[in-house]
């Protein structure tokens, strides 16, 4: 099983949510400030009845009625406004520090080291960044405002039995302990069980998307049935504990209705005892009994909230450790010499994603400034990770890795990224304007420049073709591409880029036969000149390829020209036979 990423500590969540609060002290002060208006309001109305019990009772003139009926009606009017202003800027708050915690959460994603990712789990990230925010922000925008104020009826609701009399108010806190009680029974066992869920929900996305993700690996293997039975495994755990916790809470609410019985019942015998003795008067006793039972919805409230709180603290939790992952030393403090060519060198690569399980074994590769090598090899040989460490996103357990010389170790990440430039077939279209999609690579890039590197890979032309050119909106909202105009934009980057190393990793795999043959060409003149790794699915790139490395299992089988392997009738004669094979197969089938 993969390992996660870190989960803060209940402490270390605190600690980071009232620093964010601090950080909004006005707005803090003014939402507490109209929610105790808006709990003012909601329990003036049981005070109130109760003095108008005292004067019914005392047969007072109905004109004197008057007061109380203007002050019932200004409380609701005051209530309801408060009531929705206290909504709204409880939700401002909320949303307000979940947005911070957002950004900084995708900020610090997108810095890790991709070895730290690829250990954990996309998966994991992955349902941190969409599942845990998301069950925050539910919270924030429905639970939150009804929490706070709640809590804030309820602390003004036992102060104003206190105030009627100090032992009506002592009769309605011997409902406390037994609420205590239940939530000493219920937290403990339920803490638990809501960080398991998030914990299996982030397993069931992990196993979905590897399963997605790795679609063509699985049905080359026929791997369809154990990939299954993983992800209902994990689906199962993740129902099997949502039920576990729906079944404790409602136990839970069995607890917290008997802590309502038991009080409201003490108050009632409470406030008839002190009637009869003459201590308090019958509007009195009257208000206390309305003021308690008017605490069973706030109160419930709060405690019926706490499954939905705990899985929000949960995901809290989540978020929150990924933010205080330590960062690297800065780069800026190593040591840094400028490569003193294109060339790039591996020597004896080791690595493993998991501790004793290497993938690459001793691997040694040589590539001359302008040199164009292709990387071939059966499904899992290590043509990914291999092309991923030479690009600098992964780390070597053994071995060095060496651009014009100089490790890439000494180099800092914009150093690397501007003399590297990796390209995948997981190619994504940002939203937005066609031209700002290119300029990604460098957003000052001029209008001529970006049409230059979209002509360079011959996109020029359908660019041109769509309703607005190159400012034609793309990606989610906008205009659909196809794969191949997808790996074409792709290809502009890199042009507008233009680093001195370029690394396609299977970049024109996804294109279909059909574009499979433009894009190789595309691809060759964005490459042209530059030192070039193409890790290649389509074994006419190897065909044309300066040099060819056969990579098996983690090791270099055999390298040299294509001509001079086919000769050799090695695995790539083998690998090449087959391809052709079954190019031909599909070509017969396509015709007839």
């Amino acid at each position: 099983m993969a390992d996660l990423l870190p989960i803060a500590g209940p402490r270390e969540s605190w600690a980071w949510l009232f620093a964010e609060l601090r950080r909004h002290l006005t707005l803090v002060a003014v939402t507490v400030g109209v929610g105790l208006v808006a709990a003012a309001a909601a329990v003036l109305p049981a005070y109130v009845f109760g003095e108008l019990v005292d004067r019914v009772s005392g047969h007072e003139a109905a004109s004197s009625l008057g007061t109380i009926a203007i002050v019932l009606v200004v409380a609701a009017v005051v209530g309801g406004i408060s009531s929705g202003a206290s909504t709204y800027l409880t939700s401002r708050l909320g949303e307000t520090v979940l947005a911070t915690l957002r950004e900084r959460v995708v900020q610090r994603a997108l810095t890790l080291p991709n070895a730290v990712v690829e250990k954990a789990g996309k998966g994991d990230l992955l349902s941190r960044i969409g599942d845990d925010v998301n069950t925050i922000g539910r919270a924030v925008t429905e639970v939150l405002p009804k929490v706070l104020s709640s809590l804030l009826v309820a602390v003004l609701g036992i102060a104003a039995m206190t105030g009627l009399d100090w032992r009506l108010g002592l009769a309605g806190l011997t409902a406390v302990p037994l609420y205590v009680l239940g939530l000493r029974w219920y937290l403990p066992r339920s803490a638990p069980m809501y960080a398991d869920q998030r914990k299996a929900v982030a397993a069931r996305s992990q196993a979905l998307m590897e399963s997605m993700v790795g679609a063509r690996t699985v049905h080359a293997y026929g791997l369809e049935r154990q990939h299954l039975a993983e992800i209902d495994a994990a689906a199962a755990r993740a129902r099997d504990l949502s039920i576990g916790i729906v079944t404790l809470f409602t136990r839970f609410v069995g607890r917290t209705n008997r802590a309502e019985f038991v009080g409201l019942s003490v108050v009632l015998v409470a406030g008839f005892l002190l009637v009869r003795e003459g201590m308090v008067t019958v509007g009195a006793a009257t208000a206390a009994a309305l003021l308690f039972h008017r605490l069973f919805d706030p109160v419930g409230t709060v405690l019926h909230s706490f499954d939905e709180v705990q899985s929000a603290g949960a995901g809290l939790a989540r978020l929150v450790g990924v933010v205080r992952i330590p960062e690297d030393a800065p780069a800026a403090l190593r040591p840094a010499r400028l490569p003193a060519d294109s060339s790039l060198e591996l020597t004896d690569i080791v690595f493993g994603y998991e501790p004793g399980v290497a993938v690459l074994h001793g691997v040694t590769l040589r590539i001359e400034p302008g040199e164009r090598v292709a990387l071939v090899g059966s499904t899992g040989a290590g043509k990914t990770t291999l092309a991923a460490i030479a690009a600098g996103l992964l780390v070597p357990s053994g071995g060095s890795v060496r651009l014009g010389g100089v490790p890439l170790r000494e180099l800092t990440p914009d150093q690397v990224r501007g003399q590297v430039a990796i390209i995948s077939q997981e190619v994504h279209v940002f939203a937005g304007p066609l031209a700002d999609d290119v300029r990604l690579a460098r957003p000052d890039a001029r209008v001529d420049e970006v049409r230059a590197a979209l002509a360079c890979v011959d996109a020029l032309g359908w660019v041109d073709a769509l309703p607005e050119g190159i400012e034609t909106r793309v990606g989610e909202g906008g205009r659909d591409l196809t794969a191949a105009q997808a790996q074409q934009l792709a290809l502009a980057r890199l042009v507008l880029r233009d680093p001195a190393v370029a690394i396609l990793d299977e970049a024109t795999a996804e294109a279909g036969s059909r574009g499979a043959r433009g894009l190789e060409q595309a691809a060759a003149a964005a490459t042209t000149g530059r030192t070039t790794l193409v890790v290649a699915h389509r074994l006419t790139q190897a065909a044309s390829a300066d040099r060819v490395i056969v990579l098996e299992h983690g090791h270099v089988v055999e390298a040299g020209t294509h001509s001079e392997l086919l000769a050799a009738g090695g695995r790539y004669a083998e690998l090449w036979g087959a391809w052709r094979s079954r190019t031909t197969n599909s070509h017969a089938t396509s015709h007839a």
